[in-house]
């Protein structure tokens, strides 16, 4: 199968900090991918370097077989890539609607119309501000200006921080959906129990290191290794 996107060997750091220890990780196309693990385990800072945010020392990046190791965000973004970072980052001072305006129009079947479809919500609240809304709107915001990029790839950071429970649903309702409209999906989440429900692949990062890979479905039947993600060491995970 097709990746679009591998990661090899990537040594991250600030500063003098040794953040990710020889990450590799790849997203299948058309399929929906978990990086889980616990607090402080890596797993922004995984995305920043696969962003270009914080780029990695040692490694190399592929996006649907271009070699993006160096190259700026923007230019990633161009490429076809989606980021809906931890906590939002939406514009509090301006509407849903100039919130969706923000990104650049880029070909391709997403249109605001077509994300107030999806987020029904969006549409009744699209003259309310940014810091209006809820957190679950806020969500939803930000993942419908990363879908009018017209990305064949979204990596999504953390979307059900802070979130009720119904509406944690609901948002993985909708990266479910994605995978149906054909978008691969790298999904970053604390909440492992409803990740591993919609992913097809699992990865989990303990201190900068990859220490599981494998189906998402064989991962979720194995409890007390999904228990264990709330804080397993690599040793645990390795030998378990």
């Amino acid at each position: 199968m097709t990746a679009a996107l591998t990661a090899e060997g990537l040594h991250t750091y600030y500063g003098k900090s040794h953040i990710l220890r020889g990450v590799g990780l790849e997203v299948a196309e058309g399929k929906i991918t978990a990086l889980l693990g616990r607090n402080g385990a890596g797993k922004t800072t995984t995305l920043r370097s696969l962003m270009g945010l914080t780029p990695a020392r040692e490694g190399r990046v592929t996006v649907f077989g271009r070699d993006t190791t160096r190259w700026p965000t923007f230019r990633i973004a161009a490429a076809g890539v989606g980021y809906v970072p931890e906590g939002r980052r939406i514009f509090a001072n301006l509407s849903v609607e100039e919130n969706l305006k923000v990104p650049l129009e880029r070909a391709g079947p997403w249109t605001i119309e077509r994300i107030y479809a999806l987020f029904p919500r969006l549409a009744e609240r699209k003259q309310n501000r940014g810091r209006q809304l809820s957190g679950g709107e806020q969500e939803m915001l930000s993942i419908g200006r990363a879908l009018l990029l017209n990305p064949k790839l979204l990596i999504l950071d953390e979307p059900s921080q802070g979130l009720a429970p119904l509406i944690v649903r609901e948002v993985f309702k909708i990266v479910s959906r994605m995978r149906d409209e054909g978008i691969s999906v790298l999904l970053v989440e604390q909440n492992a129990r409803m990740s591993l429900e919609v992913a097809d692949h699992a990865f989990v990062l303990d201190d900068g290191n990859i220490v599981y890979s494998g189906p998402a479905r064989e991962l979720a039947a194995d409890d007390a290794r999904v228990q264990a993600l709330a804080g397993a060491s690599a040793e645990e995970w390795t030998h378990t």
